[in-house]
């Protein structure tokens, strides 16, 4: 694809709405579909500080990521190397001990993020625990 001038620095979003599995905005300067097509693939970063705050037991994936899982046993599952949209709930995505990325889909360790197997998450301490055993 050709472009015929480069790509904003910045974008004013003026408008968003949910539009199937993704998200439409409409963005100051942009005028037609052409232009914003132009836009299609994107990288878009937002300042931490834009983000809306969380109840108590609520948490952006980007905070889950990274932080290490242990069960109550104290038996360590791996790192949260993304999530899953699962509908009503999340999925952990653990990569276990002793591996690196990239890891196959069938050495995950997927743990469902809710309050029946989540004991835990502290931040502060990157950690998660949770009622889940190796076997599974």
């Amino acid at each position: 694809m050709v472009r015929s001038k480069p790509l904003p620095r910045l974008l004013k979003i003026l408008s968003i709405r949910e539009h199937g599995e993704g998200i439409v905005a409409s963005v100051q300067d942009i005028a037609d579909r052409n232009a914003a097509e132009a836009l299609r693939g994107a990288r878009i970063f937002i300042s931490r500080s834009a983000f809306p705050s969380t109840n108590p037991d609520e948490y952006y994936w980007v905070d889950l990521i990274g932080l290490n899982v242990t069960n109550r046993q104290g038996e360590a599952l791996g790192e949260v190397i993304g999530l899953i949209d699962a509908g009503p709930h999340s999925v952990l995505r653990i990569m276990p001990p002793g591996l690196t990325a990239p890891i196959k889909p069938d050495q995950e360790r997927l743990v469902p993020f809710v309050a029946a197997f989540v004991d835990d998450v502290d931040l502060e301490q990157r950690q998660i625990t949770v009622d889940w055993g190796l076997d599974f």
